[in-house]
C-alpha cells in the first residue's frame, strides 16, 4: 500500500527523535520531519500560511482558535513541549521586588503576552501568590534582540490592559539589565542571567515550588499540542490515530534510553539520580499523552486563559482533540 506523505514541522526533541530518524514510522504515513528550532517560526508558518500538513502548535493559540470557532486545524493529545515555569521569572535586583505581589505596578517584559508560557506564569502568580496581573504594565517584544517576537496572527484581548510593544533599540533582556523594566517572564532563561549581576530569579527555589505544584495538583505545564490541517484530516481521518500511536512509541523509546544507567543518554552528570526522582514522582512517565492523564493540566490552562481575558468561555477539553479510533 502506498504511504501517505505528510510534512511535519517540529523542534528536535528526545521524545520525537525516533520519528525524525525513521527508527519509528507512523503506520501508513511517510513522515517528512522538518526540524525547526524556533517554535515561533513554526507557529507563524502554520497558522499564517497553512504551510505544513502537521506541526507542533502553541496550545494557547489553538485554544483561542477553538473559542473563536476557527477550525482550520484539529489536534491530537500529543504534547511535544511542556515545561515548569517558575524558574522563568527574572527581575532586576534593584527594582524593589521582594515578593510576587511587588510585581503589581511594575514594568514587566514578555516575549508575547498571549504565548502559552506567559499564560502559565501569570496564572501561577495570580492563583498561587495573589498577584493582580492586570495591575502590571506589560511590554512585549523579543527577548534576545530588539523588535517583535515573531509575526503571530493577533487576536484582541477581551479586556483592555496596560500592554505596549517594545520599540526601543534594546531587547527585553537588555531592558531588564539596564533597569528600564523591572522584570520579565519568558519561555526561555534570560540570556544575561549569570552574566549580569542585576539579573536574578524571582524564585531561587523554583524547583521546590514546581515539585510541590506537581505533587499537589498533577500539573506539568503543556506548551505545545500536535496540530493537523483539517483538510488533511478530513480526507484521511485515520492519520490522527496513526500519528498518536507513533508519537507514543517514540516517546516511550526515548524514556527507555533515559533509564539506561550503564552508559548515560545525556551529558548531564547527575542524569541517573535525577531520573530516579522522575520515576518516583511521575510514576515513570514524565510526558504522558492522551486526555485523561493531562486533564488537570489542560483544565488549569483553560481556566488561566479565561481569567486573563483571552477566551470568552471555558472551552471543554474534549473540544480540543480529534477522536482516536482503533486504539486500546
Amino acid at each position: 500500500m502506498n504511504r501517505l506523505p505528510l510534512t511535519f514541522a517540529c523542534g528536535r526533541y528526545d521524545r520525537t527523535e525516533a520519528l525524525r530518524t525513521g527508527e519509528i514510522r507512523p503506520e501508513g504515513i511517510d513522515l517528512n520531519y522538518i526540524a525547526i528550532e524556533a517554535s515561533r517560526e513554526i507557529f507563524d508558518r502554520m497558522v499564517g500560511n497553512n504551510e505544513f500538513d502537521t506541526a507542533e502548535l502553541s496550545s494557547s493559540e489553538f485554544i483561542r482558535m477553538v473559542d473563536a470557532g476557527e477550525d482550520r486545524f484539529v489536534c491530537i493529545p500529543v504534547f511535544p513541549s511542556r515545561a515548569f515555569r517558575h524558574g522563568f521569572i527574572f527581575i532586576n535586583r534593584n527594582a524593589g521586588i521582594r515578593s510576587p505581589k511587588d510585581l503589581e505596578g511594575k514594568k514587566v517584559g514578555v516575549g508575547l503576552y498571549t504565548q502559552t508560557a506567559a499564560v502559565w506564569i501569570r496564572g501561577h502568580l495570580q492563583q498561587d501568590f495573589g498577584v493582580d496581573v492586570d495591575k502590571i504594565h506589560w511590554i512585549q517584544g523579543a527577548i534576545e534582540k530588539p523588535g517583535a517576537h515573531g509575526n503571530p496572527v493577533t487576536r484582541p484581548l477581551l479586556k483592555e490592559i496596560s500592554l505596549v510593544d517594545n520599540h526601543s533599540p534594546y531587547s527585553i533582556a537588555d531592558l531588564l539589565a539596564r533597569g528600564e523594566i523591572d522584570a520579565f517572564i519568558a519561555a526561555r532563561r534570560a540570556p544575561n542571567y549569570g552574566k549580569h549581576p542585576d539579573v536574578v530569579r524571582l524564585f531561587p527555589n523554583f524547583r521546590e515550588i514546581e515539585r510541590d505544584l506537581y505533587k499537589a495538583r498533577k500539573i506539568h505545564p503543556i506548551m505545545h499540542m500536535l496540530a493537523i490541517r483539517r483538510d488533511v484530516y478530513e480526507k484521511n481521518p485515520w492519520v490522527a490515530s496513526s500519528l498518536y500511536k507513533a508519537f507514543n512509541e517514540a516517546k516511550n523509546y526515548a524514556i527507555e534510553l533515559m533509564r539506561v544507567s550503564i552508559t548515560q543518554a545525556t551529558m548531564f552528570p547527575w542524569h541517573v539520580s535525577e531520573w530516579d526522582e522522575v520515576e518516583t514522582l511521575m510514576d515513570g512517565d514524565p510526558w504522558p499523552y492522551g486526555i485523561e492523564p493531562n486533564r488537570p493540566t489542560l483544565e488549569a490552562l483553560i481556566d488561566m486563559m479565561h481569567e486573563q481575558h483571552m477566551i470568552t468561555r471555558k472551552v471543554k477539553v474534549e473540544e480540543l482533540f480529534a477522536p482516536l479510533k482503533g486504539l486500546d
